[in-house]
């Protein structure tokens, strides 16, 4: 299926807009804070049911409105599909999601199955190498969750067994009591943690089989934090007296490294910026590649300005990367149809 059509109702900055898009490239042209991103936001909650921006999801809604509408006509063929989600004000800072195909509704998980799938590139991928693990760890979380059908449910879970387990941690009194409140809690985030865990270390695996991108050979390492039942026993001393969890996948951390001949260097602390780049390339590469495997659909690209920083050879890269895909790119730069070589439309805002 492709992209056809987005209609945004009080969606992010948008009271009401329309927008067509190319079967091949369709980039959106703008000065900045003029809601390119926004746009391609509204793309990407139309096909995979949430923002990308690190915000409070109530945020996806115009100020002041009590909804929003997201709705996407995807084509295949001679058939036309429409996907819809609406985003309701639930209170101050939740949101409620009720999502449809084709005017019937659907749980979060039929609509999932019934839409297509989307890549997407944004400056901000760069934190995966220079930020914070948990930068790092959520990117692999959604990876995960998109090409693994389970990861989501059992991280849903290990998260909210967390939060309970540390809410006794926090607050109990009686220390005789406490080892059998956590009993429950402990077996919860040991299944869970193994299921986490077994899926980040086979993507790394992965990810290790295609180690190379433009003539660079990059490789990633996962430092795995180990949740068992033997574990938690282990450690149970000091978290009682921490009063909190101390080990588990919320720990964990990945490494990338570039290869030079029989040396490898961490490019988090010794890549420089154009090295670091090519990593992020490398990762969103790899990721298109797994979802075409695992679903046998070419996935949407949306392209957040990312030719803002790079130079002519990664801008080339890029471009030669998304001949095969619909794309939509966000940018402030009218020529970049000059490199794309390509049919292309131009929203222009």
């Amino acid at each position: 299926m492709l992209l056809s059509k987005i209609h945004l109702h009080n969606f992010r900055n948008f009271e009401k807009a329309e927008f067509d898009f190319s079967p091949f490239l369709t980039l959106i042209v703008g000065d900045n804070a003029h809601g390119k991103t926004s746009l391609l936001e509204g793309i990407y909650t139309g096909i995979l049911g949430r923002g990308f921006r690190e915000t409070r999801e109530v945020e996806l809604i115009r100020w002041e409105q009590p909804q929003a509408i997201v709705e996407i006509v995807m084509a295949d063929k001679d058939t036309k599909t429409i996907f819809q989600v609406r985003l309701h004000r639930n209170g101050e800072d939740r949101v409620e999601k009720n999502f449809y195909v084709s005017k019937s509704k659907k749980s979060y998980y039929q609509y999932k199955q019934l839409q297509t799938k989307a890549v997407l590139f944004s400056p901000e991928h760069i934190n995966l190498i220079k930020g914070s693990p948990s930068r790092r760890r959520r990117y692999f979380d959604d990876t995960l969750s998109v090409i693994d059908k389970r990861y989501g449910k059992h991280l849903r879970n290990y998260e909210n067994a967390l939060r309970q387990r540390n809410k006794i941690l926090e607050n109990f009194i009686d220390e005789n009591s406490l080892a059998s409140e956590l009993a429950f809690w402990n077996k919860s985030l040991a299944t869970d943690a193994s299921y986490i865990s077994m899926k980040r270390a086979e993507y790394v695996d992965y990810l290790n089989k295609y180690p190379k991108v433009d003539g660079k050979e990059f490789s990633i390492e996962y430092k795995k934090d180990e949740c068992t039942s033997d574990r938690l026993i282990e450690v149970f001393p000091l978290e009682r007296r921490l009063r909190r969890t101390t080990i588990g996948p919320q720990k964990d951390d990945y490494v990338i490294y570039l290869h030079d001949k029989e040396n490898k260097k961490d490019i988090h602390l010794y890549g420089s910026r154009s090295e670091q780049r090519l990593a992020v390339f490398w990762l969103k590469l790899n990721e298109i590649r797994r979802i075409e495997e695992i679903y046998k659909v070419r996935p949407v690209l949306l392209l957040d300005d990312v030719f803002s920083e790079l130079d002519q050879s990664n801008k080339s890269l890029v471009m030669r990367v998304i001949k095969g895909y619909q794309t939509v790119i966000t940018t402030t730069e009218d020529h970049i149809d000059e490199l794309a070589q390509m049919p292309e439309a131009v929203i222009r805002l």
